[in-house]
């Protein structure tokens, strides 16, 4: 199934790395965070992707250009640019398009642009900046199960400040910033029907939080598949840094 990834915003609470690359970009575990994301898809056999690009476009694309000699020893033929891999790298089988769809383009103006690329397919989407341990299959099968035009995931958040649990005075449980275990949010990982396309206005300004899915709500097309497990958006330096200790403490949820 086709992977459509929003890539293109600028990412400005995240300054620390976005005035170099954009948020997709930033580095957990040697990796681009939009590696990441595309781990998750291509586990349950998703490996069809189509990238909306937009803030330092170039970034990306040139990442992707460079997958292989990035990470591995070459020689060059200059004469006619051939490449030679010395311990050749691991090969993924993905499929990865990537679509400049405009450096000031809104969400839902990105996703619109997409249309042309995924045709008139099921499809998934999501934000190019959260990670989580979604099965993939899962919301799959409740998206088919209800027949709605758009499934989204939702997450619980994570807390802002430390968790008490209370037995009268007592604090029986302490957790610094836990994931809560009350409220729902959009957590990203959509699944499409190609009918959604036709909710979103034709306008580059178009935000695909406001409109298109409210539109879609109030016809009863919108339904939420509960993921209760771990997800996460990169937002700060410190969101980055706590996925980062993760990774390299072999903890990583996503993985």
């Amino acid at each position: 199934m086709k992977v459509i990834i929003l890539a293109g915003g600028l990412g400005t609470r995240l300054s620390e790395y976005t005035e170099v690359i954009p948020k997709p970009m930033v580095p957990i575990g040697g990796h681009p965070m939009l590696w990441h994301i595309m781990q998750t898809y291509s586990r349950f056999g998703h490996k069809d992707f189509y990238l909306a690009l937009g803030y330092k476009a170039e970034s990306i694309k040139e990442y992707f250009l460079n997958f292989y000699s990035l990470k591995a020893d070459f020689s060059v033929d200059l004469s006619c640019g051939a490449l030679s891999y010395h311990h050749a790298p691991t090969r993924v089988d993905w499929q990865v398009t990537l679509v400049d769809t405009g450096l000031n383009t809104m969400t839902g103006g990105r996703v619109r642009k997409m249309k042309a690329y995924v045709g008139n397919e099921t499809c998934l989407l999501t934000y190019g900046d959260g990670l989580a341990n979604i099965d993939i299959d899962a919301l799959l099968r409740f998206h088919r199960n209800h027949g709605k035009l758009v499934t989204v995931t939702a997450v619980h958040p994570v807390a802002r400040f430390g968790e008490l649990a209370l037995d009268g005075d007592h604090v029986v449980s302490f957790q610094e910033k836990p994931q809560t275990t009350q409220g729902w949010i959009n957590g990203g990982y959509f699944v499409i029907e190609p009918g959604f396309f036709d909710l979103i206005d034709d306008d580059d300004g178009t935000i695909l939080e406001r409109e298109p899915l409210e539109r879609a709500a109030v016809a009863g097309e919108l339904m939420a598949y509960r993921h209760d497990d771990f997800w996460h958006c990169v937002d700060t330096k410190r969101d980055r840094d706590l996925l980062e200790n993760l990774w390299t403490s072999g903890e990583a949820p996503w993985q």
